[in-house]
């Protein structure tokens, strides 16, 4: 292959890439690269094809591309061939492939080796269950993984479960001043064994309904009252949103994240902690 064919290729790939044919426009950046590895440009060549087979959702080939990528990108510089690398690596299971990954885009990691298992503060997720979007908090365990620390509405999703993440914001979520970033789901890590139930709960304060989330928390579970629940089209969800406490006392739907028969155990230690204004009924396994 001559330069002026691969010239003209390479403008066919990014054509594709304009159009959004992902695949198309990654089989041009390979047939290029396969003949002009590293050139001046090749670098990014590897790293839009490594980026097309992402968006594509093929694991394996955005693994092998990353790589070759991350190889030809300057380390500790933020560069985003690291972050990509990071992410395949990390669905991949690779640990020491994502650890060098994360180190290379200039993250300092817990140490150890094998799976990451750290402390990356909060954040919110939208899941994505075959096209049905949610918003939820996770606590990020590495910088593409988090545990989900809500009890999600979407059916056959669980409180407790891993999520991989996109590295780009596309939102944010402000409480009490602070700002936090609202990351993409870009698949299901690992599934959760906690069922999802739901009871009708009667608080007689908003103390007692923060009283009965507090007490499956310190347990592990997770308690999700309807009244915190909020809807938001797709434009505000994507945008900058103040998130305000919006729980109210009173009769209403809680799902639970949680064995049932633990469930059971702490509605009636909760209920039972004060005489009057708890009650609770109706506790029913969802899904």
């Amino acid at each position: 292959m001559d330069t002026s064919e691969a010239e003209q290729l390479i403008v066919q790939a990014y054509e594709a890439w304009d159009a959004e044919d992902w695949l198309t426009a990654a089989g041009l950046f390979e047939r290029v690269l396969a003949h002009y590895p590293d050139t001046s440009k090749s670098p990014v060549w590897w790293y839009d094809a490594a980026l097309a087979h992402k968006f594509l959702r093929d694991w394996q080939k955005a693994y092998e591309l990353g790589r070759e990528a991350a190889a030809r990108a300057p380390r500790g510089e933020g560069d985003p061939a690291y972050w990509n690398l990071g992410i395949a690596a990390t669905i991949r299971r690779d640990w020491a492939t994502a650890r060098d990954a994360w180190e290379g885009f200039g993250i300092q990691l817990p140490p150890g080796e094998g799976e990451i298992d750290g402390r990356f503060g909060p954040a919110c997720v939208r899941l994505d269950t075959d096209g049905e979007r949610e918003v939820v908090w996770i606590d990020r365990l590495c910088p593409t993984r988090g545990r989900v620390m809500n009890v999600p509405v979407t059916g056959g999703r669980r409180f407790g479960e891993i999520v991989v993440h996109d590295g780009e914001p596309k939102g944010h979520r402000v409480i009490e001043g602070r700002e936090y970033p609202v990351f993409e789901e870009l698949l299901l890590f690992q599934t959760s064994e906690l069922t999802t139930l739901t009871a009708t709960v009667n608080a007689g304060e908003v103390a007692d309904l923060d009283a009965l989330v507090e007490l499956f928390d310190r347990h592990g579970y997770g308690a999700e009252p309807a009244s915190g629940f909020e809807v938001l089209c797709a434009c505000c969800s994507e945008g900058t949103h103040e998130q305000e406490r919006k729980t109210h006392a009173g009769a209403q739907q809680v799902s639970f994240g949680a064995p049932e028969e633990e469930a059971r155990r702490l509605l009636g230690q909760w209920a039972a902690q004060t005489p009057t204004g708890r009650s609770w009924s109706g506790l029913t396994l969802v899904g």
